[in-house]
């Protein structure tokens, strides 16, 4: 929902950062891949309580997220690069809340498994549509330039990441944050399904 808002705040910088990149031949994968990296050690962080550092990795490599597509703006777009892109989001989008159940799976464990249990059903309702969108030509800038058709929603990256800002800012209220947000991407998902319903045949 407010991807689109972030997106006209952040993306002049972004551009700027992702020519300089490309221009010393550093490649979109390349910082694909070391957001990646960031996020794990984002979710390390977590599960081990360090919840400030934590944040600080999970700003850091969200940015590095926006900044591959802004460096394969100014070299070539891939469906490699876009392909790497989604598999590695919802890699980290897992691994961050897994963090805080292993930190501590008693009190954690149940919100955790509820919040993944959403982004999973999520996934496949945003890959399934994009599948299906591709098969009959559709296209969406929505979002910018993407690699896939891009459906947008109530729970998209801006949301989550601030949602993930929350549980480091105040850990002892994971449980509560995540079972909301779960509540808000399964919205998202059954919004998803209700656009396939009516769009698709």
């Amino acid at each position: 929902m407010l991807d689109g808002w972030a997106r006209r705040k952040l993306d002049p910088a972004l551009g700027r950062t992702g020519a300089a990149l490309a221009h010393r031949g550093i490649s979109a994968d390349a910082v694909t891949f070391a957001a990646f990296g960031i996020g794990i050690a984002a979710a390390a962080a977590a599960a081990w309580g360090w919840f400030l550092f934590a944040l600080v990795l999970m700003l850091a490599s969200r940015l590095g997220d926006g900044l591959d597509g802004a460096v394969a703006g100014h070299t070539r777009r891939t469906d490699r690069g876009g392909f790497l892109d989604i598999t590695l989001d919802f890699a980290f989008y897992g691994a961050f809340p897994f963090g805080f159940v292993l930190y501590d799976p008693i009190a954690n464990g149940l919100a955790g498994a509820a919040l993944l249990l959403a982004f999973y059903v999520n996934g496949a309702s945003f890959l399934a549509f994009a599948i299906m969108a591709e098969k009959r030509g559709m296209a969406s800038t929505a979002r910018g330039p993407k690699s896939l058709f891009f459906t947008t929603g109530l729970a998209e990256a801006t949301e989550t990441i601030a949602a993930f800002a929350l549980m480091c800012l105040f850990p002892a209220w994971f449980p509560v944050i995540a079972w909301t947000f779960a509540g808000v991407t399964a919205y998202t998902t059954v919004s998803r399904l209700v656009l396939a319903w009516r769009t698709i045949d």
